[in-house]
């Protein structure tokens, strides 16, 4: 099975969402610097640190098991520069993302 095969959703009930809401996706973009808006996803700007690398961690572990049609790819820049996750997955991604974080 590829990405593509993947559904769309999110396996959490309504309200598991609310109570781990700021642990997961939700919590983690209200700290970001920057969103921006990919045709497949979102990818978001973070300042150098090694509390926000540990939160970024610790998403993408409990993400992965409830929306596992997303990929996630971190990228840290040398010399304390900034830190980019990129959120993707097949069609109908980005509309997800942009509904569950409004």
């Amino acid at each position: 099975m590829n990405m593509n095969d993947l559904p769309v959703v999110c396996t959490l009930t309504p309200e598991t969402m609310a109570t781990r809401r700021a642990e997961l996706l939700p919590g983690l973009v209200e700290r970001a610097e920057e969103v921006e808006h990919l045709p497949d996803g979102l990818r978001l700007r973070f300042p150098a640190s090694a509390e926000i690398l540990a939160a970024i961690s610790t998403t993408i572990a409990a993400e992965r098991l409830c929306c596992r049609f997303l990929r996630f790819e971190v990228t840290v820049e040398p010399d304390a520069g900034p830190i980019h996750v990129s959120l993707r997955g097949p069609e109908g991604t980005r509309d997800f993302l942009t509904a569950l974080l409004s």
